[in-house]
C-alpha cells in the first residue's frame, strides 16, 4: 500500500462579523460609489476588495457577511480592512466587530482512483447515486464536515468552521479509504 500524501486548497472561507449597531448603507455609497447597493433587489451592500480579494455583504443591521477569503486569517483581515474603509470615509464604528467562521470550503486530490460502491457500502452516512450526481456524499461525524468523493479521488470538503478540521477530515477519510481498501494507486 502506497500512502500518497493528499493535497489540499482551500477555495472559500465564509465569515460573518457583528458590529452591534447600525450602519446607514446610503452614506457608505456616497463614500464609496464603488459598491453595489441596490435595496429593491438586495437588502444589502456588497464592498469588494481586491487585496485580499473578497466580497463582504453589509447590512443596514450592522451585520456582515465576508466571502472568497482563502483562509481564517484572510477572511479576517479583509473585515477589518472594510471596517477601517468604513471609518475613514466617516461611517463611526464604536465597537470591534464579533467574527466567526460560518464554513469553510476546500478541494483536495488523494492521488489515487476510489471504488465509490463499495465506499457507500463501506463508510456509512453516504449518499451515493451515480445516475443523479457522479460523487459519493459523505457525512462525517468528527470534524463535522460533509465531503463529496468522486471516483478520480478529488474531493470537496464543506461545512469546516477551523482550516484544521478540514485536514484532520482529508487525513481521516483517506486513511480509512486505505485500510478498507478502497482507494487504488497506479
Amino acid at each position: 500500500m502506497t500512502k500518497v500524501k493528499a493535497t489540499i486548497s482551500i477555495e472559500n472561507v465564509v465569515a460573518s462579523a457583528t458590529l452591534n449597531q447600525k450602519v446607514d448603507l446610503n452614506a457608505v455609497v456616497k463614500g464609496y460609489p464603488g459598491v453595489e447597493y441596490r435595496p429593491e433587489q438586495f437588502p444589502g451592500l456588497v464592498f469588494r476588495l481586491k487585496r485580499p480579494k473578497t466580497a463582504t455583504l453589509i447590512f443596514n443591521s450592522g451585520k456582515m457577511v465576508c466571502t472568497g477569503a482563502k483562509s481564517e486569517k484572510e477572511a479576517r483581515r479583509a473585515v477589518i480592512k472594510v471596517i477601517k474603509e468604513l471609518k475613514k470615509s466617516g461611517i463611526i464604528i464604536i465597537s470591534k466587530p464579533e467574527l466567526k467562521i460560518q464554513n469553510i470550503v476546500s478541494s483536495a486530490s488523494l492521488g489515487g482512483l476510489i471504488d465509490l460502491e463499495k465506499a457507500a457500502y463501506v463508510l456509512g452516512k453516504t449518499m451515493y447515486e451515480p445516475e443523479q450526481f457522479p460523487g459519493l456524499i459523505y457525512r462525517m461525524d468528527e470534524p463535522k464536515v460533509v465531503i463529496l468523493l468522486f471516483a478520480s479521488g478529488k474531493l470537496v470538503c464543506t461545512g469546516a468552521k477551523k482550516e484544521e478540521e478540514v485536514y484532520d477530515a482529508v487525513a481521516k477519510l483517506h486513511l480509512l479509504l486505505e485500510t478498507q481498501n478502497l482507494i487504488f494507486y497506479d
